[in-house]
């Protein structure tokens, strides 16, 4: 088939899992689409796939960068587009694999013309984050009410992006991702699979990886990358992420074990909410309730995909 198979929904509803099982089936490689997943040392809080997990099947954008170094959604586009043209080219089928939808509106539609940085502005919205971070939240419901459904409070990127963007073109976010079906750049030839799952399976997917995280050594991970961060003195983008900055608190003395554990589930929670709720507003013809998988049904799903995207193709 020409187009691109990929494969997006929520944290922990078996993307991976499926998405090695096609490349099994068409002799594929998968391309990762995690804003969280790309960093180098943090294989544990990011849910990166293990060798053993991978079954033999390259991989790549996975752990690939120092986790100082931030990454805009149009770099992501772009590196994107490469791996499918080089996987392509060795006569394999590129199979693109994540959660990240802003991510994923970029390869889809494109980044729209005139997007800029002002680093000025970005630092004075930083510093107002900082001592109010509520301030700006209100400010984002207030200019674009659509766009403050899906981002939430602390994620402090997003927030001081999305208002940068506003002072610095006059649109909002939300009006720019309406401009990007005519303006498209990086745009690839998708054919896109939304996973979905029952919440309460979700939910205690959710509970049992977060568990097996800290058994996997978690903290560990986290203390190694806050010593880095303090020798280098350099702030690491990466850290600034559920989980790590909840054990950040905890090592501090900030929070207890229980409660640290406690919000990092909440907050997982919330944030597959804010993922079902991005992709819901895309365009995307074909769904998979995956809580099939847990009835061991992973072939005839397979079979499923194959039959449907080779019939549209």
């Amino acid at each position: 088939m020409n187009k691109i198979i990929t494969i997006i929904g929520p944290t922990a509803c078996g993307k991976s899992t499926l998405a090695i099982e096609l490349a099994n089936k068409l002799n594929g490689e998968i391309i990762g689409l995690d804003s969280r997943q790309i960093y180098k040392d943090m294989p544990i809080g990011t849910a990166q796939p293990t060798n053993k997990d991978k079954k033999g099947i390259p991989h790549h954008l996975i752990g690939f960068r120092d986790p100082w170094m931030p990454i805009s959604a149009g770099e992501y586009a772009k590196l994107v587009q490469e791996k499918v043209f080089v996987i392509q080219q060795k006569g394999h089928t590129p199979i693109i694999c994540g959660g990240a939808g802003l991510y994923y509106r970029a390869i889809a539609k494109g980044i729209f013309k005139g997007s800029v940085s002002d680093l000025p502005i970005r630092e004075r919205l930083e510093q107002t984050y900082e001592k109010d971070p509520g301030s700006l939240f209100e400010r984002l419901r207030s200019v674009d009410p659509e766009y403050a459904e899906i981002v939430h409070i602390n994620n402090k990127k997003r927030l001081v992006r999305a208002l940068e963007i506003f002072e610095s073109t006059g649109k909002t976010p939300s009006q720019h991702f309406i401009g990007q079906e005519t303006n498209p750049t990086f745009v690839l030839d998708l054919f896109p699979i939304l996973l979905c799952m029952r919440k309460e399976l979700l939910n205690d997917r959710i509970d049992k990886r977060t568990k097996q995280m800290f058994e996997s050594g978690w903290i560990d991970e986290v203390n190694t990358l806050l010593e880095k961060q303090s020798e280098m003195h350099t702030f690491f983008p990466a850290l600034d992420s559920i989980g790590y900055k909840q054990i950040h608190r905890y090592i501090k003395g900030e929070m207890n074990e229980h409660d640290m554990k406690e919000d990092i589930t909440l907050r997982t929670r919330q944030f597959f909410r804010r993922q079902v709720k991005w992709f819901r507003k895309e365009k995307i013809e074909f769904s998979i309730d995956m809580s099939q998988l847990d009835n061991g049904k992973v072939s005839g799903i397979i079979s499923d995909i194959y039959n449907y995207a080779i019939l549209k193709d």
